[in-house]
């Protein structure tokens, strides 16, 4: 047994391990917050979604990333907290009321999908979430008198006790403060002895339950905060988009999110953060690029799937770590030159595991 002295102990707690960390995050947190004065009203509103998307990535990011269970009907819980925000809103109840309604109802969802986590796992989980998605995606468009069906439904300005957040740069502050706290919320969750249950349940279940993890009840949790930070994302979407229609929170949907957590690197908290900036910055990059291709490529209507589906196939094969994998590797780079060693990141040769085993 290790005994740390006061200034170890200090070092293993705070959230900035050196300088380095303090004077770079707090240049980031600088710019964030200046934002509203320093750069153009279109970059604040994409900036926006990104902070929208990243809460929902720390959620799915605990879920599969860290938890490793699998979602393929993440838009649905989405499309809950969207849903309840919106409804409780229209109907005069202040914001923060209504979000953290939202927040509650799509946790208690996430609850009940994640029942069936108990008894299936891997390709059999994301097969009974998918079917979850379908299930919310038709309730949505069928209740129309609570949802407006088909037809939409519009979302007022958030409500603050009596303030009304109508401008971009008070909605994005309100989001920024928001993905702070979910962020700091995520990183300490990780940090106690339940994070580190939920990274023992990923790496083997079998040695997990040994060790006294009752997995029932971790994985129902994990499910239960992972819809959670989805549907406080889902009640900012609404806000932000202003109306909602049943088509927004489809399979694709869940797709495009499942795909953020992979390439921005799953297993860390930044590539949450990064998947949600590639998730915003990309389909801009494929508007640009149309320009300079064929028309009989640029104007094709599947181009941005089949570029995604490129784009995630090189991920997969020549960087698993993602997007902050790659970044560790750069950083790591540097820091050894020029004493670098050829092949130091080598991926190691790995066998498989029967379903007994894992």
């Amino acid at each position: 047994m290790r005994f740390l002295f006061k200034t170890d102990y200090d070092q293993d707690i705070r959230l900035a391990k050196h300088g380095g960390h303090t004077f770079w995050y707090s240049l980031l947190g600088l710019f964030l917050v200046s934002a509203p004065w320093t750069i153009p009203e279109y970059w604040l509103a994409q900036l926006t979604f990104v902070l929208i998307y990243s809460i929902v990535g720390l959620g799915l990011m605990l879920l599969a990333g860290f938890t490793g269970l699998f979602s393929l009907g993440h838009a649905a819980f989405l499309g809950v907290g969207a849903y309840t925000q919106a409804i409780m809103v229209n109907a005069g109840v202040p914001f923060p009321i209504a979000l953290a309604c939202a927040g509650l109802l799509s946790a208690a969802v996430g609850m009940v999908v994640g029942l069936p986590a108990l008894r299936v796992k891997g390709i059999y989980l994301g097969m009974a979430t998918l079917a979850f998605g379908f299930i919310v995606e038709e309730v949505i468009a069928r209740w129309e008198h609570v949802t407006g069906g088909n037809k939409g439904l519009m979302v007022n300005y958030p409500n603050l006790f009596g303030w009304e957040l109508d401008s971009t740069n008070e909605f994005y502050l309100l989001c920024l403060v928001v993905t702070v706290l979910a962020t700091l919320g995520i990183v300490n969750l990780m940090r106690s002895s339940t994070g580190r249950a939920f990274v023992a349940i990923r790496d083997s279940e079998i040695s997990a339950q040994s060790m006294g993890i009752h997995l029932a009840r971790y994985k129902t949790l994990s499910f239960a905060l992972s819809a959670a930070l989805a549907g406080i994302g889902g009640a900012l979407y609404a806000h932000k988009i202003q109306f909602l229609s049943p088509e927004q929170f489809s399979i694709i949907q869940s797709i495009d999110l499942l795909l953020m957590v992979v390439i921005g690197g799953l297993g860390s908290i930044h590539g949450a953060f990064l998947g949600a900036i590639f998730l915003i910055v990309m389909p801009q990059l494929i508007s640009l690029g149309k320009d300079f291709l064929p028309a009989a490529i640029g104007q094709a209507a599947g181009l941005q799937g089949a570029v995604y589906g490129i784009v995630l196939i090189a991920f997969v094969l020549f960087e698993p770590m993602g997007l902050y994998g790659r970044w560790l590797k750069v950083r790591t780079w540097f820091q050894l030159f020029p004493f670098y060693r050829k092949g130091l990141f080598k991926r190691q040769k790995s066998f498989q595991k029967s379903d007994r085993l894992k």
